[in-house]
């Protein structure tokens, strides 16, 4: 586990210890209240603690270095992290429906609520602190597991604030049937923010492209080799977790030498790295003049009747001209 690693699980362990902090003063909030409002804000805390353990567990999962069976890194582990949380959202906001609902058939009066709501803010003050912070740190290390735990507890704090409003507004107003709804509305959110982590998650898992912006630095990278006459085709990209990776066909004068072909892929790689410092970037060199360069842009490229070249051939060069910069 790199330094960077080590720092960012230092982060999640703060999530975990803002967690533990409140469910006890959301739980006494509850206790002293017995606000069902208050109640669903504490199961809510209750998810916040699991998903930052399961989270801690992903970290270290998504760090190990690439082995032989996973030669590409770990680093989609960072997605079972978010839609697990996404998925524990979904059943707090199921078990928050059900007690709202017997609280609606069955309306109660709050009490003690300046006390508990005072605990109840404290809390919430505890969890925005800790959200902004991972979520900066999740933004800046591109780390889907702290942004999207970050995520989570800032959505935790709106929803406690909903609810501290809410429950004043019962005490002021004697409406006691305005606590369940309020834990209904609580519920309704909460489960929103499931279904996006859910969604993100997804499309990591299934190697989903890069999104516009990042696929609009890669172009600005390669226009300047277009100037020269290079193209390119067969772009294809994916995210995994922190790392990104990009893959394209490099095609230029088939009479260049495979020196100068292999410096301008490489020079390609390194102005693409250069823009996405996180991607891994791999080329593949073709002959523009070859018709066969064309009809390989495909995952699954048609085969063809093609006769094969002889091994150890090359096409005719033209040392005055085409090889600036080569080797003597």
């Amino acid at each position: 586990m790199t330094g960077a690693d080590r720092r960012l699980g230092r982060l999640l362990w703060l999530s975990v210890a803002a967690a533990i902090a409140t469910i006890a003063l959301k739980t006494t909030a509850w206790w002293l209240t017995g606000s069902v409002g208050l109640l669903s804000d504490a199961a809510e805390s209750v998810v916040n603690l699991v998903a930052a353990l399961i989270a801690v567990g992903a970290l270290r999962w998504s760090s190990m270095p690439a082995d032989d069976e996973h030669a590409y890194g770990h680093t989609k582990a960072e997605y079972f992290s978010a839609g697990a949380e996404g998925i524990m959202i979904f059943i707090a906001a199921v078990t928050i429906t059900v007690a709202a609902v017997q609280r609606l058939l069955s309306p109660q009066p709050v009490e003690d609520v300046g006390v508990g709501l005072a605990v109840s803010a404290l809390a919430s003050v505890i969890n925005l602190s800790v959200a902004v912070v991972l979520i900066r740190a999740g933004r800046a290390h591109r780390s889907i597991i702290l942004e999207a735990d970050g995520k989570h507890l800032l959505t935790d704090v709106w929803t406690s604030a909903g609810v501290i409003l809410g429950v004043a507004a019962v005490a002021f107003t004697g409406w006691h049937v305005l606590d369940p709804l309020i834990a209904l509305a609580v519920a309704a959110n909460i489960a929103f923010t499931g279904s996006r982590l859910v969604k993100r998650s997804g499309g990591g898992l299934m190697d989903r492209a890069l999104p516009p912006g990042e696929q609009g630095l890669i172009n600005d990278a390669l226009r300047p080799f277009q100037a020269d006459g290079i193209v390119f085709h067969a772009l294809r990209t994916r995210q995994a977790g922190s790392r990104s990776f990009v893959s394209l066909h490099v095609l230029v004068p088939g009479s260049w030498t495979v020196w100068h072909g292999h410096r301008t892929a490489t020079d390609v790689e390194s102005a693409i790295r250069a823009a996405l410092p996180h991607a891994s970037v791999f080329t593949h060199l073709e002959a523009i003049e070859d018709p066969l360069s064309y009809q390989d842009t495909g995952l699954d490229p048609e085969p063809t009747d093609a006769p094969e070249a002889p091994l150890h051939t090359a096409p005719p060069t033209d040392t005055d001209t085409d090889t600036p910069g080569g080797p003597p």
